[in-house]
């Protein structure tokens, strides 16, 4: 069984065995932000990928912002949005290791339950990802702690190593419901240069996109 079929029978698991699972984990993350609410200044989210130039919500502030701890990476299939079970795309995750710059958002309190609401419909239909607070570091005052959406590496979700061929291939072939694996590498490099944020390992990514 390959990878990423792998991941497809775990996907098609979750949605049939998970629903009280999820439910109970949507609340936990819910308390543990309410509990937070007293500590911090409303309810601030880390964006990484899509976040970034797709926030879907309206934002009280916005900082450049540094985890540490994590890194970005264009890791984890995708069967629906970027890709379809016969030929699976590719969505930015948060991986263990090494640090991540992004930008953090910080929710007005009379919009962040209904932005919460939204951003786990987004974010965890399928409960792949595993909702973390993390620290963020910012250049315009002390860390703050921040919903972010990370990946395990035991998920089979999670691509592990793959070749610059294979990346092509899903570059050139991968689309799902909301476009192309290549298209939304692409937005997502090209937001994060606008933001003052080099991403070497996606540049050389994209570079596979171009080569014959």
């Amino acid at each position: 069984m390959t990878p990423a079929v792998a991941a497809r029978h775990q996907e098609q698991g979750r949605a049939r065995a998970a629903p009280q699972r999820a439910s109970a984990l949507r609340e936990r993350t819910r308390r543990q932000w309410q509990q937070r609410l007293a500590q911090a200044d409303g309810l601030w989210v880390f964006g990484y990928g899509s976040l970034i130039w797709r926030p879907e919500f309206d934002v009280a502030e916005r900082h450049h912002a540094r985890v540490y701890g994590w890194h970005r990476a264009l890791a984890m299939w995708s069967h629906v949005n970027r890709g379809t079970p016969a030929q699976p795309g590719l969505v930015f995750a948060l991986l263990p290791g090494g640090s991540c710059r992004g930008v953090v958002f910080r929710i007005a309190d009379d919009a962040a339950g209904r932005v919460f609401d939204r951003l786990w419909e987004r974010e965890m239909p399928g409960d792949v990802y595993t909702p973390a607070w993390l620290s963020c570091q910012t250049a315009s005052g002390p860390p703050v702690n921040a919903l972010a959406f990370t990946l395990s590496p035991r998920s089979a979700s999670y691509t592990g190593t793959l070749t610059a061929s294979q990346y092509r291939d899903i570059f050139r072939h991968a689309r799902g419901r909301y476009g192309t694996t290549l298209d939304y590498a692409r937005y997502t490099y090209a937001s994060l240069t606008a933001n003052g944020i080099q991403d070497r390992r996606l540049a050389r990514l994209l570079a596979c996109a171009d080569r014959r």
